[in-house]
């Protein structure tokens, strides 16, 4: 049978990318294993969709760390309504907005919030690394209670740093998962935030993951726009993101990547 496959000359190319080209053919069909890695790729993503976040293992590492937590729950009930009602991800449930509105708080320059968003594989694999890069640059900063959020949508940080009256708000959250990437973590940063604000008002790094943009990088685009919103009270069209150009000037280091919207 390995005689009517046909060898593609295309194939040294793929050690260059994870896209699927140079599959090869088998007649008028792709060969069987790059058609059931496709298949496989194809379940990885779905279940990455619909897989629950473990919120209680993410408060036990995040505690061993140090961290304080606090829980939040969107509007959404459960995964079927949070796929198929998007506002409802957007806004937390109302016993969510009562317990988070009477935490006692000294007013943080910055929230983190730990969501799941389109792919909980992302949000548990790749935010505590994040998070642990990043604060360690922070030295200086009021860093308020990281907190998880289950079926939640990129606004849904809004009201969460709105209600701890932060400054800042940053969203960590589980981007829609590609063929390729079932667990790509977005980062959306918002000055000044609360309910109705628009995308045009946060930052956002994308594509976060070792494969991606890895976990030092990623962490110095945000400690960059969090420093600069800070110094310039605004995030958004306003902020540009500048930070490669001080890795350029800096002892050489290993390579990057960049962007996506869940």
């Amino acid at each position: 049978m390995s005689e009517f496959l046909e060898k593609n000359p295309w194939n040294a190319l793929r050690q260059f990318t994870n896209a699927r080209i140079a599959l090869g053919r088998a007649g008028n069909s792709l060969p069987t294993a790059p058609l059931l890695a496709f298949n496989l790729s194809h379940a990885q993503a779905r279940d990455a969709v619909h897989h629950p976040l473990d919120a209680e293992a993410l408060h036990e590492q995040l505690r061993a760390l140090n961290f304080s937590t606090l829980d939040a729950h969107s509007a959404a009930p459960d995964r079927e309504h949070y796929l198929r009602r998007p506002d409802l991800g957007r806004r937390l449930s109302d016993e969510s907005r009562a317990a988070l509105g009477q935490v006692q708080n000294d007013s943080p320059e910055v929230v983190f919030v730990i969501a799941d968003g389109l792919s909980a594989f992302a949000a548990a694999k790749q935010s505590i690394p994040l998070l642990q890069a990043v604060c360690a640059k922070l030295v200086d900063w009021k860093i308020g209670p990281v907190v998880i959020a289950r079926q939640a949508r990129v606004a849904l940080g809004d009201e969460i740093g709105e209600l701890l009256n932060s400054k800042l708000v940053v969203m960590l959250i589980g981007e829609r998962p590609g063929l390729s990437s079932p667990d790509s973590l977005g980062i959306y940063l918002t000055y000044a935030p609360k309910v109705g604000c628009s995308d045009a008002q946060r930052n956002c790094i994308s594509n976060v993951r070792p494969e991606g943009l890895d976990y030092p990088h990623a962490a110095h685009k945000l400690h960059y726009l969090l420093t600069h919103a800070r110094r310039l009270g605004l995030t958004g069209v306003g902020l540009k993101d500048d930070s490669d150009a001080l890795l350029e000037s800096a002892p050489a280091t290993p390579a990057v990547s960049d962007n996506s919207n869940p």
